[in-house]
């Protein structure tokens, strides 16, 4: 298990797994008061969270899928990323894609939170790659 410093500015509980095998944590809204969200309204979510991420790791910033399906409530980038040197507060940017006003209450949970280890690349030019059976077939190509 990695530890990750935090500094947790909200009155709210840090986010938290709610059952032995959830991989994303839940953040919080901190609002000082509900924020109504028109239809195909975005805005940017205050958490009071702040982090020091180790090197090599991530935060990854996604949708509930219960505020997705019941409300139309989603994330304008999603997945968002969290860089290890980023130290500013984690903000979610909140989309409503819904035809109805929602609103967002202090305290609700609106988004979830995976922290990943990642790799680094070093790009190796060449002027062919191997060969697979799939090759360039793109999007549809399974025929799904």
């Amino acid at each position: 298990m990695v530890q990750v410093a935090i500094i947790n500015k909200s009155p709210h509980d840090t986010p938290a797994y709610q059952t032995a095998g959830s991989s994303g944590m839940d953040i919080k809204a901190w609002l000082p008061e509900p924020l109504t969200l028109k239809p195909m309204e975005r805005r940017l979510i205050p958490t009071g969270l702040f982090m020091a991420l180790p090197e090599m790791y991530e935060a990854q910033i996604r949708p509930r899928s219960g505020l997705a399906i019941k409300r139309g409530l989603s994330l304008v980038n999603t997945p968002g990323t969290i860089d290890s040197d980023y130290r500013g507060e984690v903000m979610v940017p909140l989309i409503n894609l819904s035809t109805e006003d929602q609103v967002i209450n202090d305290g609700e949970r609106i988004a979830q939170m995976i922290v990943a280890r990642y790799e680094k690349v070093e790009w190796l030019e060449t002027a062919s790659l191997d060969e697979t059976t799939r090759g360039a077939g793109g999007f549809g190509h399974s025929g799904v």
